[in-house]
């Protein structure tokens, strides 16, 4: 049983299916015909007008959001442990041209209003400092924590108030947005996100993720883009393969069910150790005290993940469980000494 990351999964089969549908001569690069549905079938979902734009990887569409959002003089405001800090190996720097990573702490990777507030306050207003441009959240954190709707709306005021872009990293939006069971519009354009990532990878799709544009200025930033997504070489010839499996995704809350089986096996499994638990389990990651011998242990009966720092360890869950295909970990974990 593989609990590594929601990246190692097998692709689900309704999204296998719609790239074998989407087998056939079109236009190239976004000029077919399922990447003219995008901006439709995001527009439903969340319920105002969006730009789409499908992008090869979540760290290419996150770099290409704050492009639109962050000159490279300018500074980005962002959790020290973020994804864009940790693991994207510079690539907000490179798309960006130079702009810099303001990294700020919060408990379980979460910003709070109050940090950002302090933080703007002491950047001066002249030319030796780096002005703040953009604010960038994780939905749901590193550490698998959601922000609440009121949650973003606070960190939307605070953009709103001080003239900066709000980019949500929503690799896991999915699963965010199954814990808090509310509406997608409620954690992004109504509490003030500019730009999302909306993950499709992690939660069942091969490759391909979508990058969405909310508000006013969407469809400048989304012209902006595209001319980033070429330049940065992710536009691909055959782009309507990737926008089928986003489109699969969308068809009939295909993207809730699987971020809800895979809540459901992380939950699962969080109540059987909970004195274990060194955060609360809100999506579909576990962080766990473990020592290395029970580490150890657990990986000899077939279970396999992640340490995480001495006595720690990661446990992920995926679209293709659920609590019933997670019981034998679950029966492990609880024979522990």
């Amino acid at each position: 049983m593989h609990l590594f990351s929601d990246n190692a999964t097998p692709v689900c089969p309704n999204v296998m299916a719609a790239i074998a549908a989407a087998d056939q001569a079109d236009h190239g690069y976004d000029g077919d015909a399922w990447s003219a549905r995008l901006d439709g079938a995001f527009s439903d979902l969340f319920g105002t007008p969006v730009r789409a734009l499908w992008v090869t990887t979540g760290t290419a569409a996150n770099s290409i959001a704050l492009a639109c959002l962050c000159p490279p003089y300018g500074g980005i405001f962002c959790h020290e442990e973020s994804h864009i800090v940790v693991d994207e190996c510079g690539a907000p720097g490179f798309y960006t041209h130079g702009a810099t990573l303001m990294a700020l702490p919060g408990e379980g990777a979460k910003l709070s209003p109050a940090t950002l507030v302090e933080r703007s306050k002491a950047i001066r207003p002249d030319v030796h400092q780096v002005p703040a441009r953009a604010i960038s959240i994780t939905q749901a954190t590193e550490y698998g924590l959601v922000y609440t709707p009121d949650e973003v709306a606070a960190i939307g005021r605070v953009a709103r108030d001080r003239g900066l872009g709000l980019h949500m990293d929503g690799a896991r939006f999915a699963n965010a947005v199954a814990s808090l069971d509310c509406h997608p519009g409620d954690v992004t354009w109504r509490a003030g996100v500019d730009i999302l990532t909306f993950g499709c990878v992690k939660n069942g799709g091969m490759a391909g993720e979508a990058l969405l544009f909310f508000g006013p200025q969407a469809d400048a930033r989304a012209a902006e883009a595209a001319r980033w997504r070429k330049r940065g070489g992710h536009l691909l010839s055959k782009g309507r393969y990737l926008a089928a499996q986003i489109l699969a995704m969308l068809e009939d809350d295909l993207w809730l069910n699987n971020a809800r089986a895979a809540n459901a096996a992380a939950t699962a499994l969080a109540q059987a150790v909970p004195t274990r638990l060194l955060h609360p389990v809100q999506a579909n990651e576990l962080f766990i005290r473990l020592s290395a011998s029970e580490a150890a242990s657990l990986r000899a009966q077939g279970f396999d993940f992640y340490d995480w720092g001495e006595g720690a360890a990661r446990l992920v869950t995926n679209w293709a469980q659920d609590a019933a295909s997670v019981r034998p970990l679950a029966e492990a974990l609880k024979a522990l000494p």
